[in-house]
């Protein structure tokens, strides 16, 4: 049994950011990518609404930067912003040259034109979403996945689970430097030693964190907690975006609908028939997601609610069965016609705005070691993620870091004497009871404590409740095999931590961060930066 592997690049995830990137080396460097389970388990096969560019004659950088930054809360970096909205149309070329099926407009007579169909959803001014029907994810990574296993460069991996990135410093060597990662081998059991000269972090977000997510059960916040432990920094873990509209339905499981019902004209309604979102903002269902997030939850509590819902069924029929094919026909399996009535609906959380900080090519503070996608933070989501900049950061970001990997090829060397993952003083677990009993704790108390609407008070009882999960898991840790719940769950709860830390930092209320006991905004925004220390052992 081979249990070290050697590669140029190792990238862990297998999602939008890291098959782009893996596509860009493939020709010129050998490249594994892993996922801890199916490759497309992650959050960007299950993105519908689209990838925001300017595409459009009528449409500016400048207007789409603006509308980012207004989204932001003060927060975006204006250089990142300008930098990933600057490359949106070369992203865009680059997925239509791999073949990416996006929708194109009709003529009056039903055929279809040469040109694309753009929609419009909430903080944006201008029609930029370019989508594929409401299932723009589905077909990004249907696509770069098919080009991934036709490259002969690329190595697929499922069923690997990271456990730890090997650096140089953890091995007692003076530099900092990436040097791999120690994967397990959820087919053998055993945790393998993978070698290589770059390791990418491409591992999405950490929703799951949160009891009622959008998010795929993989969004565990591994990358990001991988990184701290690492020596990396990390920024703005206080910035949870919730999604407004997720299906409310006991047995729908975290189906999110897409913000496009709104930019088509979707109406969000009380039980009633009437409609609240003009009380909250003259943008009404347009406003950016925070401040329709917020609005939910407060009719919710107000008029204690289970749900609130969104109503398309005054469109005609066959637009929204040919716009909304996935939305609709999810639907109609719960017995919820969207052509004809309102759709229950529940704030869910959705994106993590913050994470491992990089620079303009994805490289992180350790050497050799790069961040891309919701992994990390560059600066363009501030403190609230507009619509649909999230798979645009993941192709621009994949890219960038590719063209960064690609100049230091020739002074990197391959690790060479990496030791061996030691077993041989743990055993089976016989209690992972353990395990699935803080799992449920940990994700409860974040979304009574460190929620849609936050105090001190919440914060503080949250604190004491991680520091005490954190001791817990770093014992059942230290003294039995690893699984992949158990080192999802070490992650969950570092994350958690992490996002508490922040959150307690910032004594105002700014964009997803939503305190009631400093409502109002300080007048210089900053960034929440956590060092970690040195090494983590």
């Amino acid at each position: 049994m081979t249990l070290r592997h050697e590669y140029d690049v190792l990238v862990i995830g297998s999602g939008a950011a890291g098959l782009t990137l893996a596509l860009e080396l493939a020709d010129h460097m050998r490249v594994a990518v892993l996922s801890k389970g199916k490759l497309s388990e992650g959050s960007t096969y299950w993105a519908q609404g689209g990838v925001a560019a300017v595409l459009d004659d009528n449409d500016t950088v400048d207007a789409h930067v603006q509308d980012t930054l207004d989204a932001g809360g003060g927060l975006c970096h204006e250089d990142a912003v300008r930098q990933i909205v600057g490359d949106s149309k070369a992203a865009i070329g680059w997925l239509i040259d791999q073949g990416v099926p996006f929708t194109r407009d009709r003529h009056a007579d039903g055929s279809e034109s040469e040109d694309f169909h753009l929609t419009r959803e909430g903080g944006h001014s201008h029609r930029r979403i370019i989508h594929a029907a409401d299932a723009t994810g589905a077909a990004i990574f249907n696509t770069l996945f098919a080009k991934a296993v036709a490259h002969p460069g690329i190595e697929l991996l499922e069923d690997r689970v990271a456990v730890d990135l090997i650096t140089s410093r953890k091995l007692g060597r003076d530099s900092q430097r990436c040097l791999g990662a120690y994967i397990l081998n959820r087919q053998s059991g055993h945790v393998e030693t993978f070698a290589a000269r770059f390791t990418v972090l491409a591992t999405g977000g950490a929703s799951k964190v949160y009891l009622y997510t959008s998010n795929p059960d993989s969004a565990s916040g591994d990358g990001i907690a991988m990184a701290w432990r690492a020596g990396c920094r990390v920024a703005n873990m206080e910035f949870n975006q919730f999604h407004p509209t997720c299906l409310y339905h006991p047995t729908a499981k975290s189906f999110l609908v897409t913000e496009a019902l709104r930019g088509e004209g979707a109406l969000l309604k009380l039980p009633n028939g009437q409609r609240f979102m003009p009380r909250f903002d003259s943008r009404a269902e347009l406003a950016p997601r925070d401040i329709v997030a917020r609005a939910i939850d407060h009719e919710m509590k107000r008029l204690g609610l289970d749900c609130v819902y969104l109503d398309i069924s005054h469109k005609p029929a066959d637009f929204v069965r040919e716009h909304f094919p996935t939305v609709y026909e999810r639907c109609l399996s719960f017995g919820i016609d969207i052509t004809r009535e309102p759709i229950p609906v529940v704030p869910a959380a959705h994106y993590t705005c913050g994470g491992v900080m990089v620079d303009s090519a994805g490289q992180t503070d350790v050497a050799s070691l790069y961040a891309i996608g919701e992994t990390s933070f560059t600066g363009l989501h501030g403190a609230n993620r507009m619509a649909s900049n999230s798979l645009l950061e993941c192709i621009v970001y994949g890219r960038s870091a590719s063209r960064d990997i690609l100049a230091k090829t020739d002074r990197v060397q391959m690790p060479s004497q990496l030791p061996d993952w030691d077993e041989s003083q743990v055993t089976d677990s016989d209690e992972d009871v353990i395990i699935s009993h803080n799992w449920d704790e940990l994700r409860r108390f974040m979304w009574d404590y460190v929620g849609i609407v936050r105090t001190s008070k919440r914060l503080q009882r949250a604190k004491h409740r991680v520091d005490l999960l954190l001791g817990e898991i770093h014992e059942f840790y230290s003294n039995y095999r690893v699984t992949r719940d158990l080192l999802e769950l070490r992650n969950l709860a570092l994350v958690a931590d992490l996002i508490i830390c922040s959150a307690m930092q910032r004594r105002e209320s700014r964009g997803l961060h939503y305190t009631l006991d400093y409502p109002e905004q300080l007048p210089s925004p900053e960034d929440t930066i956590l060092q970690p220390p040195s090494v983590d052992d």
